[in-house]
């Protein structure tokens, strides 16, 4: 009786928490990359070429078959790298981030090494062991 009531209970928290996740609690989706498309079409591509290579090496097609298709996947490829050569090139860059304003330092004393602050002098370094001096 009392697993029950907690197998009870733990469906009804889980199920309460599921239902009562706010939207802002979320993380936003990733963005999707314009050549998204063009990249899964290209490693598609280099996939059916290594899977030729091994039926080819097992025997199952001839060289006549082999090579012909060989040359259809790598002109197909050429041009999927060509687009997506074009349309990196046609992208905006990507921005910088904005470089954070450095806080004012309070009182105190840098590491020259690492550059972690503390309040008073000491004879070492509390984060990399160095000497201060």
């Amino acid at each position: 009786m009392s697993l029950l009531f907690v197998v009870v209970l733990v469906v009804a928290v889980t199920t309460t928490f599921t239902l009562f996740v706010r939207a802002k609690d979320v993380p936003p989706p990733e963005p999707v990359p314009p050549t998204r498309h063009l990249e899964e079409r290209k490693a598609t591509i280099y996939e059916n070429l290594k899977d030729l290579q091994f039926e080819y090496r097992l025997g199952k097609l001839s060289d006549s078959d082999y090579q012909q298709t060989k040359l259809t996947l790598q002109r197909e490829l050429a041009v999927v790298l060509a687009e997506i050569e074009k349309m990196s090139a046609a992208a905006p860059a990507p921005k910088p981030p904005k470089a954070q304003p450095k806080p004012k330092s309070a009182p105190g004393i840098d590491c020259p090494h690492c550059g972690a602050h503390f309040d008073h002098a000491m004879k070492f370094c509390g984060e990399c062991g160095k000497a201060m001096t």
